[in-house]
Order: structure tokens, then C-alpha cells, then sequence
């Protein structure tokens, strides 16, 4: 209520102010509801406040659009760039707070320069797309208003210059150092004076012709490939298929989108990848997207799941993503703006299923096949796939087992292809069949198929027709391959390598060639290859349906757990070799019970060569083995695993999936009344919430594990714990708490001979020597720590240490020392795409190249670590760099861009509740002002002297 008064009367209220301020509320709360606006000023003490959403008010709009515009300029999309910030700014319609007293004029200020700002930028992106005939009015406007901005008065130069006014431009430029001169008594920047030589001797670098100054980096820009391979021995449709490529290759006014829909086994999906492979080249040669949306299963691929692969896909980092459908589908319309890329949507359930995933560019396409008609997605074109004509159906099983065979007998290849009704699901598992075993006559088939004549009459109700065929198939397998294939339906994933078949059978000597033979009859698709140059597969959803119908009838409840239990230890197996590869041994991580599966030897070291990248490639499907293990009840095995991903979660900031797995993981161990899994989960949780920081999740899971380890007089899981509570208190302002927290810590490790246990904790009470000003000590601690990762060879922890190394060098002044190992360490995280270690060796270099006193360099490296900060959604590192930005910008004299960026910080530290961080900010805007004082005294000493 105070605010309120101040911001209406200022320093001198009237005594009725409270009442009066009352009476405007409850007037304004009538005016929204008679207006219907979606918004409620509630009372709260000591004052009131306005809940609406996000989306309403116009300064986050306006900001929103910004950071849109931002991204599309770093991904190469100027055009985009220039329409979404023209749009921002459409949202002001004066002064910002136009009429307001003197209490809310610097808000005003900082809002009206980022009207400012953006405009400038937009004006730049628009010169570089050659407009500059229609910018000069604007701008000279611009430079009316703003005479001593060189910004707008550069574009403008740049703009009558291009546009032939070269006289102008270098009047432009002389009335602007005359003002300069006369307001400031100072000369215009060096940039501003290298411009004016480059438009007298008209250099060429002025001209559009030439390449422009960089404005995306066009390293992020990803041209996605995801189509599967094409069927060779695709036949017929040639009306079908020409419809769908008549529409995607259209012109580009509108989104073209094709729906592809028939029934079950009718050759949808074969259809959409043979027409998306005949137009992609061509018609859109950015990219193409694909994804099977799992419709017609008991778990569809849900669009927040389908947009955060697609995103991945496009070049956006794992820790960038946001938590919300609607923040994803927007950040993916934006990176597909005026991008020709084709995205394929397989096995559609529902409308709803895909009106989030549809592009917003009119360069995009889109073909999606579902088995109901999609007639809700508005604008798009249904094309319907009906059977197979008696001649294409021929044409298909000759190429499967020979036209001599066909010529031999041709009224039986009628009466095959009457009897499956031209279904081409059935013609390619009948012809498989009949091509495995060269002396079967096709009459003897059709005798076959007669005996099923009663399903093939289900034909147009269902899949019973489906489920017919499956079984000529099935039955003709021998008992191994049909085991095989039954057991195979208990993993529901994308892709399966082949050691998977393996561990289901436990027949380490079979199970490829058995793979093979389902292969062969056409049961079982390659989808690929891993590193190993051995295949991938994948089956049908309807022949896993089939399956997974003769795995309920065959196999006992025992038997299937033990092949999942034997499958989800495989995966454990691995990911536990992976985890000792990157950490040089079994380090920083708990076990449990569960018995491993181990893949052929060969095979692991192969696919391990690159252990981290084998990770990211398996992320899919180890992400199931912990959820397929946790709803088997296989607890100790899913705590086990999902504790070992986290190898994978943290460097690649895959925070969802590190959510999920130990969620569900976490659900599985409770209901077995596994108390070491329980805290081990909850352990890891408190980790990813500390990484968020989201201070009081962590709190309220590391505290219950650490009661737990207590319990169970688990010293590691103590020690783990405590380390991660150090963490805690020591970001929470709690230091000598930390310090004690973390001693406990390194104990624990010491008896358990956890060695890089050690070195993390060793580095972080280094970090609170360094605090305390004791420089010696903490060098004797970081070099003990960087002793123990290259005992055991563990690159990414000797990353961390070495980071903090170079943090000491530079607090004793030892900058070109500091500078040389920070960069190796730049060197060193970039290499393994670990983007938050980039972002921490960016920032440092921007602090050492600023004590060097090379102040365009530091800050170009700071603001460089910002943008990743933001790209990373990592607002509490943006705002931390930004406080280190400001006394830069502040020693270089901008005292007003200096106070904005603190106060910017601040309210990042407000919004996160982060004490200390809010005070450490707070003490810079202090010193910021304090500076500016003594400066502005020593100019006014000066001046009368």
C-alpha cells in the first residue's frame, strides 16, 4: 500500500490516501469484470496483488519476442528475427508509464531503453537484408530523438550511404561530432570514425555484396535427417502417390499438410517415407523430422515428449528445453521459421495428439498417418490408402519370390491375392513364407490361407485379417525363432540392438541368426545401424500385438520376468562400464543387488569406444529399462540404473528424463520397502534439484537420505549425501557449516576408497580456502585433487579441478597463467559437449582478460557466457556472470548500463530466493554507486581547480 501512495502522491499523500487508493481498487475490480478481463487484484497484506497471466501483460510479451528474435538471429533466420521484433515493438504505444510521478521514473527509463535497444537491433538485421531504402525515414526520426546515440546514427550513415546519398551519410556524421563536441566535449567512437573513412573511400566491406558482420553462429543451426530408409521393393500407388506430392510441393503461401489414413497393415507408413524421401531433397532441403507418435499403443508419444526430441534434433541443448507443451511448441515454430523442412507425424491416434506438432512456417510440410481420419487438422489434405490392385499385388509377390514362380502357377497367385484381400501387410509375410521355402507351391498356400477364410473375413472390422496372416508366418518358424520372437515383444522401444534378443533367450550362441529369421519372413524390421556396423530392428506395432498375444499364451509370468531382469542387467552392465570409462573407475556411485547381464566382451568395447556418446545414442531405451524394471517390481535393478544415468543426465543436463527415471524409480522402491534404494534415489534427487537450483526440494530430499544412510550405517551413501548437502549450505551462505558438512564428507570417501569422491570434495574446500583468502592451502588441496583424477584417469572431474585452478591462479594475480589452463579447460568441456562446464570456464576468461585490463575482450567473453546461461535456461548462472559484467561496464564509465544489469541480476536472485546471491548484488550496486560518486567529485575538483 505504501508503493502505491508514493507512486501516486509521492512525498506528500493527502490523509485520505489509503481510502482513496481503496476506492480506485475496488473501481478497478468492477471494470475488469464488466470488461471480462482475465485478471484478479486480490488483497494481500500489506497491500494488493494482481494475479494475470504471463501472456497478457505486454512487457513479458515484448521481452518474450525479444529472446525469439535473438535465437533466430544465432540460428541464421534474419527475416524471422526482423518480423518477430517488429511485432514486440508493435506492442508499445508511447512512452513507457507515460504520466507517472518521479517514483516510477527509472523503470520507465530501463523500459524505454529496451524499447530502444530492440529497435536498433531490428534496424540492423534489416540493413543486412538490404532494406535500407525504406529505413532511412525511420531513422532519421530515430536520430531526431536521440541525437546522441551513435547507434541509430551509424544505421543511418550505413542506410543513406547504401541507398546512394553518400553526401548525406557524411553530413549525417559531421552535425553528429559537431553535437558530440559541443554536449559532451567528446570525439565520436571508433567505430563511428572507421565508418566515415569507409564511406569516404567507399570501401567495398560497406557494400551488401560482401559478406555482413556475422549475426548467427551458424554452428547451432542443426539440419535434421531422421527419415527411415525407404522400402526397395515399394510398388504401385502412383495416384496416391502423386496427390501427396502435389500438395508438398505446392507453392509456399500456406503449410502444406497431408493426411495419410487407411486402415491397419495397408502400407501408410511405407507410403509416407516413400513420398517424404521423393520430395525432401528437392522441396525441402533443410531437413526432415520424423517420429512414430505410438497412437494405436497403450502409451502414445505425448507432444511434449515428440517437441523435446524434435528440438534436440534441431540443435537445441538438453538443459535449453522448457518444462511446458506450450513453451516447447513455440521455441520449435521459431527454430522452423522459414526453414523448408518436412516433418513426418507416423501412427497419429488423434488430432490432439498433433496440433502442437504442426510448424508454424508456411516453408514447412507436414504428412501425417493415423488410421482414423484426421478431419479436425484444419488446411490439411486427406489422402485415403486403399488395398492393393490385383496387378501392383502381383508386381509385389513377384519381386518377393521370383516372377517364374507367379508364371507357374497364376491362378493360384489370383486366389492368393483374393483371399488376403490385397492387403500388402499379408502379401509381404505370405511372400516372405513362400520365399524361405522354395518347394512349397503356391496352390499348397492357398490351401493354407482357405483354412483361415473365416478370419479373412474379418477383414473390414479389424485386424483380425492381420492377425491371420501372422500366424502362417509364425507357424512356419521354427519353436527357437518363434521364442525369439514372443520374448522380443516385451520391449517396447524404437530400435533394439542385437544383443538384446540375446539376454531375452540367454542363448549367447543363437540369438543373431534366430533375429535373422524373423528378418527374413518379414516379422521384424531394420530400422539401422550401431557403431559396430551390426543391425538394428524394430518390429511392426500390429506384429508386436500378434506377439505379444503368443507370449500371454506361451511363456509363464516367471519366465517373462526373468528375460526383462536379464535384458534390464544388460543395459546396467553397460552403463556401469560407461560410468568407469568417463570416471577412470566405479566412483561417486551406489550399486545395489541386481544382477548384471553381460553383452559379448568385443561387442561392449566396441560400443564403448565412445562412452558418453554411447549413452546419449541408448538414452531412449535405457530410459525404459528403468521404467519396464520399476513396474517389474525389479527394484534393486532400476534404482541401480537410474542412479547410473545420471552420468549421462548431468553432462548433458537431461533433467527430464533424470526426473522421471527416479520418480518412478523411487515409486518401485518404496513399495518393496527398499531402504537403500530409497536413499540413494532421493539422494540423486536432491543433486538435480540442488542443479535447478530449487534450494528447498534438495533440502527436503537430502535430508531423509541422509537419516536413511544413517540407519543403515551406509558409508558412502553418508558420504554422497554429505556432499551434496556441503553443496547446499555452501550456496545457501553457509560456509563454515559447508566446510564441516564436507570434512564428514571426505571421511566417508576415504574409508570407502572412493578416490574421485575425494577429489570433488578436496576441490570444494579448496573453493572455501580461496574464499578465506588462504591461496597456499587451497593450491595444496587443488593439487592433491588433481593427483587423485589422474591416478585413476578421469578426464571430466579433472575438468572441474583444473577449472578451480585456474579460479586460484587468478585470485593470486598469476593471469596469464590463469589464462593458458582456463583455456585448455574451455578446450577440454566443449570437447564433450558439456555445455554448464563451458559456460564456467567462459566466465572465468572474461574475468582474467578484464584484471588484464583487455576490456573489449572480457566482455565479449562474459556476454558470450551469458547467452549460453540463457540458451541453457540457467537464469541463477546469467544473473551471477551479469553482477561481474556490470563492474566491467561500470569501470568503463556507463554507470546507467552498469546499474541496469545489477538490478536485472537482483531480480533474478529475488525470484529464485536466493539470499545471499540478492546481497552480493545488492553490494555491487553499492560499490557501482559509490564509484560513480567519487568520479563525478574528482570531475567537479577538476573542473574548478
Amino acid at each position: 500500500m505504501d508503493q502505491l501512495i508514493d507512486a501516486v502522491w509521492e512525498h506528500s499523500p493527502p490523509s485520505t490516501a489509503r481510502a482513496q487508493i481503496q476506492i480506485c481498487v475496488s473501481a478497478l475490480r468492477r471494470e475488469f469484470k464488466s470488461a471480462g478481463v482475465d485478471a484478479q487484484i486480490e488483497t494481500r497484506q500489506p497491500g494488493y496483488l494482481l494475479r494475470v497471466a504471463a501472456d497478457k501483460i505486454d512487457v513479458f510479451l515484448f521481452e518474450r519476442r525479444v529472446a525469439i528474435s535473438d535465437l533466430a538471429v544465432r540460428q541464421g533466420r534474419p527475416e524471422e528475427a526482423s518480423t518477430v521484433l517488429r511485432s514486440a515493438l508493435a506492442l508499445w504505444r508511447g512512452p513507457a508509464l507515460s504520466g507517472a510521478g518521479a517514483t516510477l521514473q527509472n523503470k520507465a527509463l530501463r523500459l524505454d531503453e529496451k524499447r530502444l535497444s530492440a529497435l536498433e537491433n531490428c534496424v540492423e538485421i534489416e540493413l543486412s537484408l538490404g532494406r535500407h531504402h525504406a529505413l532511412v525515414d525511420e531513422l532519421q526520426s530515430m536520430v531526431t530523438e536521440n541525437p546522441l546515440r551513435e547507434r541509430p546514427r551509424g544505421h543511418l550513415m550505413l542506410a543513406l550511404y547504401r541507398s546512394g546519398r553518400q553526401s548525406e551519410a557524411l553530413e549525417v556524421y559531421r552535425a553528429g561530432r559537431d553535437l558530440f563536441i559541443e554536449r559532451l566535449g567528446l570525439e565520436p567512437s571508433d567505430h563511428l570514425r572507421r565508418l566515415e573513412t569507409a564511406i569516404l573511400t567507399d570501401d567495398k566491406v560497406l557494400r551488401l555484396d560482401q559478406d555482413e558482420p556475422a549475426l548467427v553462429a551458424a554452428h547451432n543451426v542443426v539440419s535434421p535427417h531422421q527419415l527411415p530408409a525407404t522400402t526397395s521393393d515399394f510398388i504401385g500407388r502412383q495416384d496416391v502417390v502423386a496427390r501427396a506430392e502435389n500438395v508438398l510441393s505446392g507453392d509456399h503461401m500456406t503449410m502444406h499438410v497431408v493426411n495419410i489414413s487407411g486402415k491397419a497393415g495397408i502400407g501408410k507408413s511405407a507410403l509416407a517415407v516413400h513420398v517424404a524421401h521423393r520430395v525432401a531433397a528437392d522441396t525441402y532441403p533443410d531437413g526432415q523430422l520424423y517420429c512414430d507418435l505410438r497412437g494405436t499403443q497403450a502409451q502414445p508419444a505425448t507432444p511434449a515428449e515428440v517437441l523435446g526430441r524434435f528440438l534436440s534434433a534441431l540443435g537445441a541443448a538438453g538443459s535449453a528445453l522448457p518444462d511446458g507443451v506450450d513453451e516447447r511448441a513455440d521455441m520449435y515454430r521459431s527454430m522452423l521459421a522459414n526453414r523448408r523442412v518436412l516433418v513426418v507425424l507416423d501412427d497419429a491416434g488423434s488430432e490432439s495428439q498433433v496440433h502442437q506438432l504442426l510448424p508454424g512456417s508456411p516453408t514447412c510440410g507436414v504428412m501425417v498417418t493415423s488410421r482414423a481420419r484426421l478431419t479436425g487438422l484444419a488446411g490439411s489434405h486427406l489422402v485415403e490408402v486403399d488395398f492393393m490392385n490385383s496387378d501392383d499385388a502381383r508386381e509385389l509377390l513377384g519381386r518377393i519370390i521370383g516372377r517364374q514362380r507367379l508364371e507357374r502357377e497364376p491362378a493360384a497367385v489370383e486366389a492368393l491375392i483374393e483371399v488376403v484381400g490385397g492387403l500388402p501387410l499379408a502379401l509381404r509375410i505370405i511372400g516372405a513364407r513362400l520365399a524361405a521355402r522354395p518347394h512349397w507351391s503356391l496352390a499348397s498356400m492357398v490351401g493354407r490361407l482357405a483354412d483361415e477364410r473365416h478370419r479373412l473375413d474379418e477383414l473390414a472390422h479389424g485386424d483380425m485379417v492381420v492377425r491371420a496372416s501372422l500366424s502362417l508366418t509364425y507357424d512356419g518358424l521354427e519353436p527357437d525363432a518363434r521364442r525369439v520372437m514372443r520374448l522380443m515383444s516385451l520391449l517396447e522401444t524404437e530400435s533394439l540392438p542385437v544383443w538384446t534378443a540375446t539376454a531375452l533367450t540367454d542363448d549367447p550362441h543363437h540369438g543373431f541368426d534366430l533375429v535373422e529369421r524373423l528378418v527374413d519372413a518379414q516379422l521384424l524390421d531394420v530400422v539401422g545401424n550401431d557403431v559396430t556396423g551390426l543391425p538394428r530392428y524394430r518390429f511392426h506395432d500390429l506384429i508386436r500385438l500378434y506377439a505379444k498375444e503368443q507370449l500371454a499364451e506361451h511363456e509363464a509370468p516367471a519366465t517373462q520376468l526373468a528375460s526383462v531382469e536379464r535384458v534390464a542387467g544388460g543395459w546396467l552392465a553397460m552403463a556401469e562400464q560407461a560410468h568407469q570409462r568417463l570416471y577412470g573407475g566405479d566412483f561417486t556411485l551406489l550399486h545395489g543387488q541386481g544382477r548384471r547381464w553381460q553383452p559379448h566382451a568385443q561387442y561392449v568395447d566396441q560400443v564403448l569406444q565412445d562412452p558418453m556418446g554411447w549413452l546419449e545414442s541408448e538414452r531412449a531405451n535405457l530410459c525404459a529399462a528403468v521404467l519396464q524394471a520399476a513396474d517389474a517390481g525389479l527394484d534393486e535393478l532400476c534404482w541401480d540404473l537410474a542412479m547410473t544415468l545420471v552420468t549421462l543426465f548431468e553432462t548433458r543436463s537431461c533433467f527430464d528424463d533424470w526426473q522421471h527415471t527416479h520418480e518412478r524409480a523411487l515409486d518401485a522402491v518404496r513399495r518393496a520397502g527398499n531402504t537403500r534404494g530409497t536413499a540413494a534415489l532421493l539422494c540423486s534427487l536432491g543433486s538435480l534439484h540442488h542443479s535447478q537450483r530449487r534450494m528447498e526440494a534438495s533440502r527436503a530430499a537430502l535430508e531423509p537420505a541422509l537419516e536413511l544412510f544413517t540407519e543403515l550405517d551406509d558409508t558412502h551413501g553418508l558420504a554422497l549425501t554429505r556432499r551434496n548437502l556441503g553443496l547446499l549450505e555452501y550456496n545457501e551462505g553457509r560456509p563454515e557449516v559447508s566446510r564441516q558438512i564436507f570434512e564428514q564428507s571426505l571421511a566417508g570417501f576415504k574409508r570407502v576408497g572412493d578416490v574421485i569422491g575425494q577429489a570433488h570434495v578436496v576441490s570444494h574446500l579448496a573453493q572455501l580456502s580461496l574464499d578465506r583468502g588462504e591461496h597456499e592451502l587451497a593450491f595444496s588441496q587443488l593439487g592433491d585433487a588433481l593427483g587423485m583424477c589422474r591416478e585413476v584417469s578421469s578426464p571430466r572431474v579433472e575438468a572441474q579441478v583444473l577449472y578451480r585452478l585456474g579460479g586460484a591462479m587468478l585470485a593470486q594475480g598469476r593471469y596469464e597463467q590463469a589464462q593458458q589452463l582456463l583455456t585448455s579447460v574451455l578446450t577440454m568441456v566443449q570437447r564433450s559437449g558439456d555445455t554448464v562446464g563451458e559456460t564456467y570456464a567462459l566466465h572465468s576468461l572474461g574475468l582474467i582478460h578484464g584484471r588484464m585490463r583487455m576490456f573489449a575482450e572480457a566482455g565479449r567473453l562474459l556476454r558470450r557466457a551469458i547467452r549460453l546461461c540463457e540458451e541453457n535456461l540457467d537464469r541463477f548462472g546469467a544473473a551471477r556472470i551479469q553482477l561481474d559484467l556490470a563492474q566491467l561496464v561500470s569501470e568503463r564509465g556507463d554507470t546507467f548500463y552498469a546499474t541496469a544489469i545489477v538490478e536485472q541480476a537482483m531480480t533474478t536472485f529475488q525470484e529464485l530466493r536466493l539470499a545471499l546471491w540478492e546481497s552480493k548484488a545488492l553490494a555491487v550496486l553499492q560499490k557501482i554507486t559509490a564509484e560513480n560518486s567519487l568520479s563525478a567529485a574528482g570531475a567537479s575538483n577538476g573542473g574548478t581547480a
